[in-house]
């Protein structure tokens, strides 16, 4: 049951992955992350009951590993190229699979761990396969935003398979929203406050120097202000609804399936990397996304890992 769940899960994040990318024509990353999670937050908020504080410092702990994984992402995959990008986080899953064995005691039979190690294979490969897909210079610095958006991650998940041994599923996924909102409208007040002192800077500045290089700096600041004000100014769209709708759906039947008893991490965490194959699918048919010959064999690959794990659970 509950890899059925799993299954469900990585379908409904898959189509998430895809609408969030409509959305960002209208929004920047920010923003699109802090309507959808607090839209989210309004559609669980019936399961914002009170209960024991330690478990909402929980909560809060995960709410900060969520943001900071999801933020030193962005950051990461504006540094770095596509390619590299997908390969590191293609990582994560291998990552929560050692750990739960460590940590939790997990056991995964023969098939199951063919199947990870497919999946695992599946998810290099397809990294290797976008590198037409971008060009941006590797940097230094994006190599450890990615470190640390891969180790806040695979904390997250750890932490998911600690904390759902002793509450509900909705009661975590409600109160994780809401902290996350307020800590996503903190990083958007303080992204708002650096783009207002970028444009205040610029025109200070430019009396005190030539009036050929003044314009230049004043030039140079405006666009740099209007490129912040860009990722942090709201324009509603109905695009974000479908991205807190699906996102909610994907959460909670994650939840779900983590709360049961015989569930394993190691498996779940696989079987959600393959929301992979639905955004490929909505890639190929609704952006026309290039390079589709050589992905799709590795994405059939990855099916396959899949297959081996829900035939093997």
């Amino acid at each position: 049951m509950w890899t059925v769940l799993a299954v469900c899960s990585a379908f409904l994040l898959g189509l998430y992955d895809a609408a969030k990318k409509q959305a960002l024509n209208k929004n920047g990353v920010l923003t699109v992350l802090l309507v959808a999670t607090a839209l989210s937050t309004l559609f669980v908020s019936p399961f914002l009951r009170f209960g024991p504080w330690e478990d909402h410092l929980k909560l809060a702990l995960k709410a900060v590993l969520v943001t900071s994984s999801w933020v030193s992402g962005m950051v990461g995959l504006k540094l770095l190229p596509l390619t590299t990008v997908s390969t590191i986080k293609g990582s994560r899953p291998m990552f929560v699979v050692i750990f739960s064995i460590i940590l939790f005691g997990e056991t995964l039979s023969w098939m199951q761990w063919a199947g990870v190690v497919v999946v695992l294979a599946a998810l290099f490969l397809l990294g290797h396969t976008s590198r037409s897909d971008g060009s941006v210079q590797v940097r230094k610095a994006g190599f450890i935003w990615m470190g640390v958006s891969v180790i806040t991650g695979v904390a997250s998940a750890l932490y998911d398979k600690h904390i759902m041994q002793g509450m509900e599923p909705l009661f975590v996924q409600s109160w994780t929203n809401l902290y996350i909102t307020v800590l996503l409208g903190f990083c958007v007040l303080v992204e708002a406050i650096r783009s207002r002192d970028i444009a205040g800077d610029g025109g200070n500045g430019s009396a005190l120097l030539s009036r050929s290089k003044a314009r230049m700096d004043v030039a140079e600041s405006s666009a740099t202000a209007d490129a912040s004000r860009a990722r942090t100014a709201f324009r509603w769209d109905w695009w974000l609804v479908v991205v807190a709708v699906l996102i909610t759906g994907a959460d909670a039947l994650y939840f779900f399936a983590l709360k049961r008893p015989d569930a394993l991490l190691s498996v779940i965490s696989v079987i959600r990397r393959g929301a992979v194959i639905i955004t490929f699918l909505c890639g190929v048919v609704f952006f026309k996304e290039k390079n589709i010959k050589a992905k799709s064999l590795n994405l059939l690959l990855m099916a396959a890992g899949v297959a081996l794990l829900l035939i093997g659970s």
